[in-house]
């Protein structure tokens, strides 16, 4: 992992949160993320399941976290299952995570290999009443591959079709919105490092660079502070900043445009979200400028919230939203395509 190690306290808080809104005698299964083929035998980067390190820090692909609150043995109560690491493995793959490792990670004191899973699992599931499957269940989510979740799902309705099956998305996502001191501490280092490659990029920005150049600075920072891209970054100048998902950023920015980006950190599966708009030239024109004090004006008006928001020149506007138990529903509806921009902050990545 990029990141600093993360208190272990924050992922068995978490476990215990979830546990206190399953049903009675039910268990939980949460699996990694598929690692994606690109083309012949290459991969796309391993994408950490937010709900698996939510509730365990692990972001090692083919992952199993099941947890059991009212399992007669109390070692069945969490379980997380790993691939056994191997030297051949070690060698085509590099580090896996050792037993001891994933205790320490995660604080799950009882650590199984991946081979012993199908076992166990159906001991427990003739345990146990119903069981909490997950899935993405985000709204705007266009799922056309099927998911290591999905395939999950429809063996456990093969196997046991007997059982009560429980969405277990809409009690995480009840869980997850409200952050905790420990993740507003991450989310204020992924705004820190986002608020970095910001102040690069005004240094860089000139006519004649390109947006690619510019996506470079951020990129740059980000990696350098032990992070990455939240997302797909957008910087797009003149007539592309009009276009809502521009991604191309490939052409050169020019005397007297204006160059959108929106573009934020992702540390330790922690996201900042930021959208700017600044002059190429390094000064607005006088109607750049009256476009830009009106949507300030507006964005300033609209509620108590928003009013009282710092002014965009300091630092404190990227953590507006950041606060110990805040909904962050609640801030979802800031501006991210304006002239002026909002500082928000997710979930952990997905």
């Amino acid at each position: 992992m990029r990141h600093k190690p993360i208190k272990k306290k924050l992922f068995v808080q978490n476990r215990q949160r979830l546990a206190e809104l399953m049903a009675p005698k039910s268990l939980a299964v949460l699996n990694a993320n598929d690692v994606l083929p690109t083309n012949a035998d290459g991969s796309l980067p391993m994408q950490p399941n937010a709900d698996l390190f939510y509730l365990s820090s692990i972001e090692q692909e083919e992952s199993i976290l099941l947890l059991f609150p009212d399992a007669a043995d109390n070692k069945h109560r969490e379980i997380l299952f790993l691939r056994q690491p191997n030297q051949h493995m070690q060698i085509w793959e590099g580090y896996k995570h050792t037993k001891e490792d994933a205790r320490k990670i995660s604080g799950v004191k009882n650590i199984q290999w991946l081979s012993e899973f199908p076992l166990m699992f159906r001991s427990l599931m003739c345990e146990a009443e119903s069981a909490y499957l997950n899935s993405n269940e985000y709204k705007r989510a266009k799922v056309e591959v099927e998911t290591r979740d999905a395939r999950f799902i429809r063996q456990c309705r093969k196997d046991f079709p007997l059982h009560t099956y429980r969405r277990l998305a809409p009690l995480l996502h009840q869980l997850r919105v409200v952050k905790t001191d420990l993740e507003i501490e991450l989310l204020n280092e992924a705004i820190d490092i986002t608020a970095k490659g910001f102040r690069r990029t005004l240094r860089f920005v000139k006519p004649g660079v390109t947006e690619y150049e510019v996506e470079a600075e951020w990129a740059r920072e980000f990696i350098r502070r032990r992070g990455k891209f939240a997302y797909t970054p957008i910087v797009a100048a003149g007539k592309n900043n009009c276009v809502l998902h521009y991604l191309q950023n490939d052409q050169v920015c020019k005397k007297s445009q204006l160059l959108l980006m929106d573009v934020g950190a992702s540390y330790a599966n922690y996201n900042a979200d930021m959208t700017r708009t600044i002059p190429v030239s390094g000064k607005f024109s006088r109607r750049q400028k009256q476009v830009y004090n009106a949507v300030l004006r507006v964005l300033r008006a609209n509620g108590p919230t928003l009013s009282a928001l710092p002014s965009p020149k300091s630092d404190r506007w990227l953590r507006a939203f950041a606060a110990p138990g805040r909904n962050w529903q609640s801030s979802s509806h800031a501006p991210r395509r304006s002239g002026v921009g909002g500082g928000g902050c997710t979930s952990p990545e997905g």
